[in-house]
């Protein structure tokens, strides 16, 4: 009897044993399910003409979305999200190097001021005093000129957040710089969530009356790594109006109803689907390169969504803004030679930037982009990245 009871100790012990092996060998490994930790890290990216060095900030967050941001220009130069099988891949336009950002870029992934689109013939007034600017496009005011916040260094700091990861970004464009008046304080804050939100926080303050109209100028290609151009892409933009454009792409001062012209995409449509119509305003823009007014009053909106079939990647523009620029690469022409060694074709690369209207200070019919001394200039912008 006493045998009989060792013996069937010592086989339930094994079964035991034997169980406790096979769930382990079930359970997968730590690291596979384990969820990614959101960080910030710094490395150098280069110098600048006068010796200052810039850096670039990777920003991840816990799903694995990956931004890089450099001092220069406030610069997006890398943008990596999923597509519908989870593979990351690189989202927007831009170059491997410093030196090639140095050699000229038509403002991929820039900070765009002090006024973002253009202002007719570089001049405004304000209070009855005539500022003139530089005219640096077709003898037009383009985007805060020569050397705008695009070209300039930026102080950059991690700073906390509750939502995901965020860069501080600060600059100090001083009185008269590019023919604006006033000392203007600007601060950038870039959070990338932890739910895929790209959300931008501009804000800025003056010492004297001035006029501000900021705007994040990077191109988007949601094929990945930039495949092809952009034509497939559909785009739907939230607005009932259009700000026509002269032939030098200043806006004569109407808004025009968007129905039955090639500019209507309150319902998703392919870029490429009535781009090439007989259009005096696709005309003058070469294709899309216009100011679309946001149907919606609220104070933030959805202003457009664009889908790429193929990587079956989404991303929504949310705005504080009363408008928004799409631009669809037109300007492109293959001279350009980009990350990887691709090369930037004609519309590889479009463009969403939430704004005021162009040239609005001689508009008066436009909503104000005026700033004042005790004023603080704020606005918010967020781009979230979707599968479909």
């Amino acid at each position: 009897m006493r045998k009989l009871i060792v013996y069937t100790l010592f086989v339930s012990i094994m079964m035991s044993q034997a169980c406790k092996k096979k769930e382990e060998a079930q359970a997968p490994a730590a690291d596979t399910v384990a969820v990614a930790k959101a960080s910030v890290t710094q490395a150098p990216f280069g110098k600048l003409p006068d010796g200052q060095e810039v850096s670039i900030y990777t920003l991840k967050n816990k799903n694995g979305i990956e931004m890089q941001v450099i001092n220069y220009g406030a610069i997006v130069t890398s943008l990596k999200t999923p597509d519908k099988n989870g593979t990351l891949e690189d989202i927007v336009l831009g170059f491997d190097s410093l030196s090639t950002y140095l050699k000229g870029s038509p403002f991929f992934g820039a900070i765009v001021g002090r006024y973002g689109n253009r202002i007719g013939k570089g001049k405004f007034k304000l209070d009855g005093k005539e500022y003139t600017l530089a005219q640096n496009n077709n003898g037009q005011h383009l985007h805060g000129g020569i050397k705008g916040f695009d070209k300039v260094f930026w102080n950059i700091e991690e700073v906390p957040s509750t939502e995901g990861v965020a860069l501080k970004l600060t600059y100090l464009s001083k009185d008269g710089e590019e023919g604006y008046p006033g000392n203007l304080s600007v601060e950038v804050i870039y959070t990338l969530t932890d739910d895929n939100q790209w959300k931008i926080d501009y804000k800025a303050t003056t010492d004297k009356k001035t006029i501000v109209n900021l705007t994040q100028h990077s191109y988007f290609n949601l094929t990945g790594n930039v495949k092809r151009d952009i034509l497939d892409h559909q785009i739907t933009l939230n607005a009932d109006k259009l700000v026509p454009v002269d032939k030098v792409l200043i806006p004569t001062g109407e808004l025009k109803d968007v129905t039955n012209t090639p500019f209507d995409f309150r319902t998703a449509t392919a870029i490429g689907a009535r781009i090439n119509e007989k259009d005096q305003q696709l005309e003058f823009g070469g294709g899309y390169d216009h100011c679309w007014v946001l149907s919606s009053k609220d104070s933030v909106k959805m202003a457009a969504s664009v889908y790429e079939p193929t990587s079956g990647r989404v991303l929504e523009v949310y705005t504080t803004e009363p408008a928004i620029q799409f631009y669809c690469g037109n300007f492109l022409d293959g001279s350009l030679t980009g990350k990887g060694g691709v090369t930037y074709k004609h519309r590889y690369g479009l463009c969403l930037e939430t704004e005021h209207y162009p040239d609005s200070p001689n508009k008066p019919n436009f909503p104000s982009v005026v700033l004042n001394p005790g004023e603080t200039y704020s606005t918010s912008t967020t781009y979230k990245f979707l599968t479909k």
